[in-house]
């Protein structure tokens, strides 16, 4: 079998697995957010933490509860990391340096998960797990949270209220992450990946000197982490380190983890709205961009160009051959196209266009088919910016769902997709600008500016990998990422909140003969257009100035 065909046949494998779980799992998902009932266990948690599930909140109100419990979750963080010295299980790790608990606190209580550090270098097991592991699954639930709340919005009618966070967090866990999470660890386990609490090991002689490893409890980490679009690997190398990632089943079951909730999404917002029609609109959406991309990415690293390439039948440098280029290339775009960061191979290495599709997809605002929860409050934004666009060309007020999408929509709209935008180009602008940020990087011209571009774009975005070849850190790095996180995480939540409280107060408006019909083809077309203008227009001039300029040369 060659490697093309067996990075088709993945594809195929892949799309029909998620296929199959579907329907199911994100019917599931929509009784979960729609139930009045609690658990034994959710009650103990609400007891604990004072609140009551059954108030129903206004937006300002949910939104105080959002950045209360991720502020919380950034100072129980930073002082683990900082006390880790003294603590139980640190494997005689150090204490870790404040700016760099600061940017790792940070990027994991807002599901970026950028890594500054070498895992089995500067992290124990506690850090690991009753940290960094924690915030795996309440991150991706506050995320979860959030899109539920926009969903609401659009569903209900002369009301401002969106639900409860707190019920909706503490339900995204015990009801959606833990139970995926848990079969998804037995899986990883059985197939090969370690779960231990294991110190270090001296494994013997390499190159010279000795090679040491440490385990931990990697399959549950592992889960969780690609599960709900987290990426922080246990070790330096993540999912290409074998411990993390031993098999080509593996790693196509962590690319179909990745995408599970995101994609699958779609279907519970059809649910919550009364129509899955629309959920199959916004999933034909997210599934085209996604395919058209992981078609171009295998074309990219597979065209030859040379001997070198005609040999190894494509563009291996920095992949995992046990992966190939199909696998690596499929999980590229698939952990760029979400918020997860997850890496099986150098995207440094990959080819100049590929390195650019990797980063366009971020750039994309990570919607095709995005984070658990943010890339469906991601693109449901696009789509009211798409029925605008439609309403101009014909003379005719935007609606969306019911909903009329007017001055201040619009604008909380636009506020929206501009956050990032902004953070990217002026935080790149000043790294290049500067003297010292400079310095990090070890490849000049072209290649080098795609790894600084590379690094705010994934900070902003909440995606949290790596272009590699930037020593990151560095105070200046730790402290602007660590701000970009924080910012592009936050600072677009208000703006879906407040968008949510908007639509809901709005009593919907009839169907008419001019209302533009959402669930069909033409609609997805329009929406993929916007999308791909949109961003082509905004990050255009960086993009020709690093993976552009390199591709071509």
């Amino acid at each position: 079998m060659g490697p093309v065909l067996a990075g088709v046949l993945q594809l195929i494998a892949l799309i029909g697995a998620l296929a199959v779980v579907h329907v199911p799992l994100g019917t599931y998902m929509a009784k979960v957010y729609s139930s009045d009932r609690h658990w034994r266990v959710e009650r103990w948690v609400y007891k604990g933490i004072g609140a009551n599930p059954d108030t129903e909140m206004r937006w300002t109100a949910y939104l105080r509860g959002v950045l209360a419990f991720s502020a919380a979750g950034v100072l129980f963080l930073y002082l683990l990391q900082r006390l880790q010295g003294v603590l139980p299980g640190s494997l005689g790790f150090a204490a870790i340096d404040p700016d760099q608990a600061f940017n790792t606190a940070v990027s994991f209580v807002t599901n970026t998960n950028w890594q500054s550090y070498y895992g089995e270098q500067a992290m124990g097991h506690v850090v690991q797990t009753a940290g960094l592991a924690v915030q795996n699954f309440v991150s991706a639930a506050v995320g979860m949270a959030v899109a539920v709340a926009l969903v609401r919005g659009f569903a209900r009618s002369r009301s401002g209220e969106l639900g409860n966070f707190w019920s909706d967090m503490v339900r995204g866990v015990t009801r959606i992450l833990l139970p995926l999470a848990f079969v998804a660890a037995i899986v990883l386990v059985s197939a090969g990946v370690i779960q231990n609490f294991s110190g270090i090991h001296d494994v013997g002689q390499f190159m010279g000197g000795s090679q040491q490893w440490n385990g931990g409890a990697v399959a549950s980490q592992e889960a969780i982490k690609e599960l709900g679009t987290n990426g922080g690997g246990y070790f330096n190398a993540n999912s290409a380190h074998p411990f993390e990632n031993p098999t080509p089943f593996t790693n196509l079951f962590e690319i179909f983890l990745i995408l599970l909730i995101p994609f699958t999404l779609t279907r519970t917002f059809g649910v919550m709205v009364g129509s899955v029609k629309q959920g199959y609109a916004i999933l034909a959406t997210m599934g085209t961009i996604w395919l058209s991309f992981v078609a171009l990415m295998m074309w990219t690293e597979f065209s030859h160009h040379g001997p070198a390439f005609e040999l190894a039948n494509g563009a291996l440098e920095g992949k995992e051959v046990r992966f190939g280029i199909g696998g690596s290339s499929i999980f590229a775009v698939s952990t760029t196209f979400t918020s997860t960061g997850a890496v099986d191979s150098l995207h440094s290495s990959f080819t100049g266009l590929g390195g650019g599709i990797t980063m366009l997809g971020m750039m994309l605002g990570e919607i095709a088919p995005g984070g658990v929860g943010s890339g469906l409050h991601g693109i449901l934004i696009m789509a009211i910016i798409a029925v605008f666009i439609a309403g101009l060309m014909v003379g005719r007020t935007p609606e969306y769902l019911g909903k009329r999408i007017g001055t201040r929509e619009i604008k909380l709209a636009a506020c929206y997709i501009l956050v990032t935008p902004a953070l990217v180009l002026v935080l790149s602008a000043f790294a290049m600008a500067l003297p010292t940020p400079g310095n990090s990087m070890t490849n000049s011209s072209a290649h080098g500016f795609s790894e600084i571009l590379y690094a705010y774009t994934s900070a902003a975005n909440n995606n949290g990998s790596a272009f590699a070849g930037l020593d990151a850190d560095t105070q200046w790095f730790n402290t602007t990422l660590g701000i970009a996180m924080l910012l592009g995480r936050f600072v677009p939540i208000v703006f879906v909140l407040a968008l949510a409280g908007s639509l809901g107060e709005q009593k919907p408006v009839p169907v008419t003969a001019g209302t533009l019909r959402t669930e069909k083809p033409l609609f997805t077309g329009l929406l993929v257009g916007a999308i791909l203008i949109i961003t082509g227009l905004t990050y255009f001039p960086a993009l020709a100035l690093g993976p552009l300029a390199e591709g071509l040369a």
